[in-house]
């Protein structure tokens, strides 16, 4: 059942940043003088790397789910023993590289708002910031999420089925993260100006 009512809440999460697309994508046509004008302010090799960062996170966040779904929560033998991580080491990393997605996308902002890009400077940066924003909060409430379920294999005196459920949703809802991370990041920073 939580797996079931977490896609549908993700399907929701999909129609909204569907809506941040058509508002992106509506705004570009209108006004491709002013994206000419401002895309340049992007630093696309910097939001690739970060992007690859988070990509990456997702493949560490699905060892965790492999681990967790065969009742590994916690490392074997040395932390020096990858072959030996559970889904708590596996989630920590990914945890780790999630955090430093949403540091970039900080330092990113603080170059933006350098040259004059901010939320309330024109059409592009009110979309840009916006449709990024949303989406580093998202990062951020999954960042939350993964802290829960690490707390929980700290807590729990067995690891069942339930804790291994809250594994699985929790990696659905980064894996949706990073999908729509793509398609901002292709849209944004590598689609062709009109």
């Amino acid at each position: 059942m939580v797996a079931v009512g977490t896609i549908v809440w993700l399907s929701s999460e999909l129609m909204f940043f569907a809506g941040l697309f058509a508002v992106y994508f509506q705004l570009r046509s209108v006004r491709p003088d002013l994206w000419a004008e401002r895309v340049p302010a992007l630093n696309v090799p910097f939001a690739s790397f970060n992007t690859l960062v988070l990509v990456v996170s997702s493949i560490w966040c699905q060892l965790g789910v492999f681990q967790a779904e065969r009742g590994h929560k916690a490392r074997s033998g040395s932390l020096l023993q990858v072959k030996g991580w559970g889904m708590r080491e596996w989630y920590v990393l990914t945890y780790l590289f999630g955090s430093f997605f949403v540091a970039g996308q900080v330092m990113e902002y603080s170059g933006l708002v350098s040259e004059g890009v901010t939320l309330s400077s024109d059409a592009y940066g009110s979309v840009f910031y916006m449709a990024t924003g949303f989406h580093a909060l998202h990062v951020t409430g999954g960042l939350i999420a993964f802290l829960l379920i690490i707390a929980r294999t700290f807590t729990a005196k067995r690891y069942t089925h339930a804790n291994q459920m809250g594994a699985v949703v929790t990696s659905y809802y980064w894996h949706f993260v990073d999908v729509v991370w793509i398609a901002l990041f292709g849209t944004i920073y590598l689609l062709p100006l009109p």
